[in-house]
C-alpha cells in the first residue's frame, strides 16, 4: 500500500486484541528500525525496553493511569533517555565508529572535541532535556515503521516515569515515554473515526 495510505490507516489504538501477538520476524524488523533511528552526532542517547511478560505489564498498569493498552498490547516499548551524558559515552561511540568504519581514534580527534564541547556547555538539566528530545525521534520512527507494517501502536505519555524506572530496574537512563504495540480490537470505536488534522495551508508556510 501507499505510505500515505498507511499513515491514514494508523491511529492511537485505545483497545488492543489481547490474543493477537506480533510475529517474531515482524518484531525483529521493528527493532531493526529502532536501531536505525538517527540521532544528534550519532550518539544514540537512549535505551529501549521491550516488555512482553504479563506480570511486568500488570506491575506497570497502576503507573499508567490504569490504561489497559499496557497489558493488552502484544509488545510494550519503554523508551528511555541517557541520564547524565558524559565523556565515557563519547568514548564508547568513537570506539564503535572505528570498529565499524575502520580508521583510528586519532583521525576522529576533531569530532571528539566537537562532541565534548557540545556536552560540556550544558548543565545536567540541559543534557537530560537534549537526550529526551532525541528519544522522541526514535518514537516517531517506531510509529512510522509500525504503520508501514500494519502494526497498531499507541504512544503513551500518561505514565509515571519514576515508577517505571523502579519497576524495570532502569540504570543510567530515565523513562521518557511508552508505546503499546499490537493489533486493534474490532470493538475499538476510535479505529473508524476520521482524523482531525489542520490542513496544509494552516500548518505549512512557504518562504
Amino acid at each position: 500500500m501507499n505510505y500515505l495510505d498507511q499513515l491514514q490507516w494508523r491511529y492511537a489504538t485505545k483497545q488492543f486484541d489481547a490474543t493477537a501477538k506480533i510475529p517474531a520476524n515482524l518484531w525483529d524488523s521493528i527493532e531493526d528500525s529502532l536501531v536505525l533511528t538517527p540521532s544528534s552526532f550519532g550518539l544514540q542517547p537512549w535505551r529501549f525496553f521491550v516488555i512482553t511478560d504479563p506480570q511486568i505489564k500488570e506491575a506497570l498498569l497502576p503507573h499508567s493511569w490504569g490504561q489497559r493498552q499496557v497489558v493488552d498490547c502484544s509488545h510494550l516499548v519503554v523508551l528511555c533517555a541517557r541520564d547524565g551524558m558524559n565523556g565515557s559515552d563519547i568514548e564508547k561511540f568513537l570506539d564503535a565508529s572505528v570498529a565499524t568504519r575502520g580508521g583510528s581514534r586519532e583521525d576522529l580527534g576533531p569530532y571528539q572535541q566537537l562532541m565534548e564541547g557540545f556536552i560540556s556547555n550544558m548543565n545536567e538539566d540541559q543534557k537530560n532535556a537534549w537526550a529526551t528530545n532525541q528519544v522522541y525521534i526514535a518514537l516517531g520512527q517506531l510509529m512510522a515503521t509500525a504503520a508501514a507494517l500494519e502494526v497498531d501502536a499507541c504512544p503513551m505519555e500518561g505514565i509515571n516515569p519514576q515508577e517505571y524506572d523502579k519497576t524495570l530496574n532502569v540504570d543510567g537512563y530515565k523513562t521518557v515515554v511508552a508505546c503499546a504495540m499490537g493489533y486493534r480490537d474490532n470493538a475499538d470505536k476510535y479505529a473508524t473515526q476520521a482524523k482531525v488534522r489542520y490542513t496544509k495551508d494552516v500548518l505549512i508556510e512557504h518562504k
